[in-house]
């Protein structure tokens, strides 16, 4: 064998068990507080009733580590539902269900996709995933995104690659996926206001749940 190619294979072999080893190092784990005790409310919404809870098997298949899902209220009656989805570490099966895979199996149809650039009350920006989804009667607004480790992105993708990144430099893989729904009623554009101003709220509020 050549030894240029014989080194070099001994390089990429090298660097191979070094990320590996890297990757499955022991995490930091971060105090947080847990998402029973996110807002009741959030600028005009207010929650209406109690957060819902999933069943035994969706709980095993979801693999979250801490969640909530609640229904609130504006002030001018329009009705939302979020989502948020924790999960202390991605590096074993455990990681986030997308809308884009969960909402088809349950009868939803998504429309329209689009970016949505969210803006939070201390100025911050990040863009978000939007789009319209049916299921019969209903018609909803739906804005979702995948937060932890201080970066908030709208790929999936780009999302993995990062928790790829921080679990060699900060030893850590935890995160979240955030969704908001409004539902559209008659005024279409209202709605995606709406839901757009919720996200805002939400995701302004999500550091103690889901640190940076």
């Amino acid at each position: 064998m050549n030894w240029s190619l014989a080194k070099l294979i001994l390089v990429l072999l090298g660097g191979a068990v070094l990320v590996n080893w890297l990757y499955f190092r022991d995490e930091n784990r971060v105090a947080r507080e847990g998402l029973a005790n996110f807002p009741e409310v959030l600028g005009e919404w207010k929650q209406r009733g109690d957060a819902f809870t999933f069943s035994e098997e969706t709980d095993r298949v979801l693999g979250a580590t801490d969640y909530t899902m609640r229904e609130y209220v504006s002030d001018d009656g329009k009705v939302a539902n979020i989502y948020v989805g924790y999960y202390g570490s991605q590096r074993v099966g455990a990681t986030y269900h997308s809308p884009q895979n969960c909402l088809p199996g349950a009868g939803w149809v998504m429309l329209d996709p689009q970016e949505a650039e969210i803006r939070t009350a201390n100025g911050t920006k990040f863009t978000a995933n939007q789009y319209f989804v049916e299921n019969g009667a209903y018609r909803e607004v739906m804005i979702y995104w995948y937060q932890g480790r201080g970066r908030a992105t709208a790929s999936e993708y780009r999302d993995k690659l990062n928790s790829i990144v921080d679990s060699i430099l900060l030893k850590r893989t935890d995160g979240a996926m955030v969704r908001v729904m409004v539902n559209v009623g008659d005024d279409e554009a209202g709605a995606i206001e709406a839901a757009r101003q919720l996200s805002a709220e939400v995701a302004g509020r999500l550091q103690p749940f889901v640190p940076n």
